[in-house]
């Protein structure tokens, strides 16, 4: 795919709130959580690529191509930052560092045996650095998803900032979207 925007969304502090919980309490936590973005994703025609303990994974613009994959992708990180911001689960208020890029990605099924749909190149590495080097409660976007949605959300710029692997790089937190 030549254009997708892919996100990532990790709970803050997830270690110490697991290590208080049972193995079902967190089970269903989780559950309960991604179910919901879930049904952001499915209202959002994005494709849920795959969760990996608290992280959760979607892409825009794959398996289809779709020319608004970054407003398709800036639309759920709104929608899961202001849910998990005004409903907790379980009696816990959750917090997301959220992190957005776009670009080219390779999309496809490895192996033989337990398919799963995956993404790999730059693109996905580095909308996984916008998450990790985010901050908590916020929505971090690359330089190039920032210029796919200048027109039509409001992004704060957050300045350079040391991106593993990448040296320093420009980021913008994004806040809303923008009223016509």
């Amino acid at each position: 795919m030549d254009a997708a925007s892919v996100l990532f969304a990790d709970v803050v502090d997830f270690t110490p709130m697991s290590a208080a919980m049972s193995p079902a309490e967190l089970v269903g936590l989780l559950d309960e959580v991604f179910s919901c973005f879930d049904g952001f994703v499915a209202d959002l025609r994005l494709e849920k690529i795959k969760t990996v303990g608290d992280a959760y994974m979607v892409a825009a613009g794959v398996p289809r191509p779709r020319p608004d994959h970054a407003h398709a992708i800036a639309d759920l990180a709104l929608r899961v930052r202001d849910h998990t911001a005004t409903n907790p689960v379980d009696g816990r208020r959750l917090a997301f560092r959220t992190g957005i890029n776009s670009g080219p990605v390779t999309a496809g099924i490895i192996g033989t045996h337990k398919f799963a749909y995956d993404l790999w190149g730059d693109t996905v590495n580095t909308a996984s650095r916008m998450e990790s080097s985010g901050v908590p409660g916020a929505i971090q976007v690359s330089p190039s998803t920032y210029e796919l949605l200048k027109d039509r959300y409001v992004c704060e710029p957050r300045g350079p900032i040391e991106v593993k692997g990448k040296s320093e790089m420009a980021t913008w937190l994004l806040i809303a979207t923008r009223q016509a």
